[in-house]
């Protein structure tokens, strides 16, 4: 046996203490980090993995606490409740140690739920403005990584804190930036966000399993759950394969990206296109002929000027684009998104709005064509009529852009092979996205989600409570508030009253104010007809914050909408009374709408309404016998009834009678 040199030998100690060391290393979970906000007033847990028994010390603003990990490596301490300030730092020590500056003390909130969360201020009204505006160092967001999984995760895949500044803005939550905004102008505290939500996602996705696990309301969304995880595994379908068959494709759609050369074949005036399929826009593309086509595609609408426009200055208003565009004019660029060459998808919420010089607007014929790259979801030239696709002329003249167009596919690449719906398997979100935040201390949530359950409404009055009864355990923080957005009006108008899936869900949410601490933010008049994501998330955040600054922050305002309290038949009329008017009901407009009534046949017409002092009475000619009023109650509907700090009448309805989606599971 060789005998180890001096050399060796000491290499080999220091080896030795190295490992020792790294084995010894205390790791907190990712939720920790630089810039951090931590809860004030409450116990603050901070846990994570070391080696088993490794003792753990943890220190903030002069207080300690010790523990030691568990046999599974599992440690958690909890420091004392301390008052808002710092910047602090808070160390971790054991075999190592680690430190995270600039850590302040104040309120964290919990943003959730669906795409309107997740809808970053970079695409909100007025989002260049507000992004210059925000610098405010005290507000700090932290995004959670989308994640599925079928068991409770104990930590996160990534993920940091950030400060807000006009650098960073763009990537918060609008809804959570707009609240925290409002919280912290008027408490001067520092406010952390932890943004966790997927858009087109349900419920119970955000539910525990033990939560929806031996409940028969539940049964059919456990088995829906089973079967696309089954599906998901299905042998015969090599995933694996045709997920790196799609990066291969989207590799070549980032190169063709940048190739204006090849692209400028494409836009000439005098190209010949009467090869070319038509389209109609606006509307997503699948469902206007190119039903799960991600790639290239190029439009062409050619359009007639009269001799006195030509020369003239005009602009494209192209509405919305999914997601990525280049646009010509006769062969001249004047429109881009995007940053070429590494599909940049952030302006996909974004209308376009291209400026076109005289010098290219030529008597008659004209054409315009656009390049749009599609990687995800629905594509093409989609928004609708609020959108006016239209030329605007230099004079006040317009020529309508909507219609028919002609396309060219240059890149299909292949669909997007991560299993459909497996974010909304029951419990999937919450075991990938929730559980790993338990137990770090919160002042309490604000969510928006619902419009994916809107079939399922009736469901929802039983699910909806009884995930934040699951959350609320989970935390063992007690009834910590929990602040929720009601679905804003969306889709076509409807002409006469009747039943709507969307005002049954928003009747759900409503319901779910018996639960303890909770409060809903009615926004049934800042929606979008033609779009699902209302822009105005300004007022939807401020909203939700006057639900906090009254309730947790001891602020004298008016924080809830007008709420229907009591009705009363008066003859061939019915008197409605309101809770949480303010200083008094107002009308905005010469007369009251949204109302309808009804007799004993159920049979709803619009109804005349007038105020008197803080009661609405309602009737209509053809109703004599009143016995139910409905009010806002549509998918978008006409409603003006507000209080007097501004906020609009909840939608509500005096009756029972079973609805659409009575049935719903």
């Amino acid at each position: 046996m060789k005998k180890l040199s001096a050399l060796s030998f000491m290499f080999l100690i220091t080896f030795l203490f190295w490992s020792s060391t790294v084995d010894a290393a205390a790791q907190p979970v990712r939720l920790f980090g630089d810039n951090m906000v931590l809860q004030t007033g409450r116990e603050i847990p901070v846990w994570g993995t070391a080696d088993p028994k490794e003792e753990v010390t943890v220190s903030l603003n002069g207080k300690s606490a010790s523990v030691k990990a568990g046999e599974d490596g599992k440690w958690l301490v909890k420091l004392p409740a301390m008052e808002v300030g710092g910047p602090y730092e808070l160390t971790v020590a054991a075999g190592n140690n680690i430190v995270y500056k600039n850590v302040m003390i104040g309120e964290v909130w919990l943003c959730s739920g669906q795409s309107n969360m997740a809808f970053t201020l970079s695409s909100a009204r007025n989002a260049e403005d507000e992004i210059a505006a925000a610098e405010y160092p005290n507000i700090r967001g932290f995004t959670v990584p989308r994640k599925t999984s079928q068991t409770p995760l104990d930590d996160l895949e990534g993920g940091g804190w950030e400060t807000c500044s006009p650098k960073t803005a763009g990537r918060f939550t609008a809804v959570g930036y707009f609240f925290a905004r409002a919280v912290h102008l008027e408490t001067k505290v520092p406010v952390g966000l932890i943004h966790s939500s997927w858009g087109g996602t349900l419920a119970e996705a955000w539910t525990s399993s033990s939560t929806l696990q031996g409940d028969p309301d539940y049964t059919e969304i456990l088995k829906r759950g089973e079967a696309i995880l089954a599906e998901a595994k299905n042998p015969e379908v090599n995933f694996a394969q045709k997920l790196e068959e799609r990066k291969k494709k989207l590799a070549e759609l980032a190169a063709l990206e940048a190739d204006f050369e090849s692209a400028a074949k494409l836009t000439a005036i005098e190209l010949d296109d009467a090869g070319w399929k038509e389209i109609t826009f606006p509307s997503a593309w699948e469902k206007a002929g190119l039903p799960g086509l991600d790639g290239m595609v190029f439009f062409r609408k050619t359009i007639e000027v009269s001799p006195e426009d030509a020369g003239k200055d005009m602009v494209l208003n192209l509405g919305p684009i999914d997601e990525i565009d280049v646009t010509w004019f006769n062969g001249e660029l004047v429109g881009v998104s995007g940053n070429f060459g590494v599909l940049d998808q952030s302006q996909w919420n974004v209308a376009r709005h291209y400026p076109v010089p005289g010098k290219f607007v030529k008597a008659g014929k004209n054409v315009i064509t656009v390049r749009v790259i599609d990687v995800a979801g629905e594509g093409g030239l989609w928004g609708g009529p609020a959108a006016k696709m239209q030329t605007e002329i230099q004079g006040g003249k317009s020529i309508p852009l909507a219609g028919k167009w002609k396309y060219q596919v240059a890149l299909d690449v292949p669909a997007d092979v991560r299993k459909p719906g497996v974010h909304n398997v029951a419990s999937a979100l919450y075991n990938g996205m929730i559980n790993p935040l338990i137990p770090y201390a919160i002042r309490g949530a604000i969510w928006y989600q619902g419009e994916s359950n809107a079939g399922r409404a009736y469901q929802y009055r039983k699910l909806f409570p009884d995930m934040i009864k699951d959350w609320r355990g989970r935390w063992n923080q007690g009834d910590f508030p929990f602040y929720f957005v009601q679905l804003a009006n969306f889709t076509k108008r409807q002409e006469n009253p009747d039943e709507s899936t969307w005002a049954e869900l928003r009747e759900a949410q409503t319901l779910t104010l018996s639960q303890p601490h909770t409060g809903m933010a009615v926004i049934i008049d800042i929606g979008a007809a033609d779009d699902i994501h209302p822009k105005n998330k300004q007022d939807v955040g401020l909203r939700l914050a006057l639900w906090a600054l009254a309730k947790d922050y001891g602020k004298e305002l008016v924080y809830s909408s007008p709420m229907y309290d009591t009705m009363k038949t008066e003859g061939a009329s019915i008197r409605l009374s309101f809770k949480n008017v303010g200083e008094g009901l107002s009308v905005k407009g010469d007369e009251a709408k949204g109302f309808a009534i009804a007799g004993a046949d159920k049979k709803f017409v619009w109804a005349k309404a007038k105020l008197e002092g803080n009661d609405v009475i309602v009737s209509a000619e053809e109703v004599k016998e009143p016995v139910a009023v409905r009010y806002a109650w549509g998918n978008n509907p006409e409603c003006n009834l507000y209080n007097s700090a501004g906020l609009p009448a909840c939608p509500f309805r005096t009756d029972d009678w079973p609805g659409r989606t009575i049935n719903g599971k």
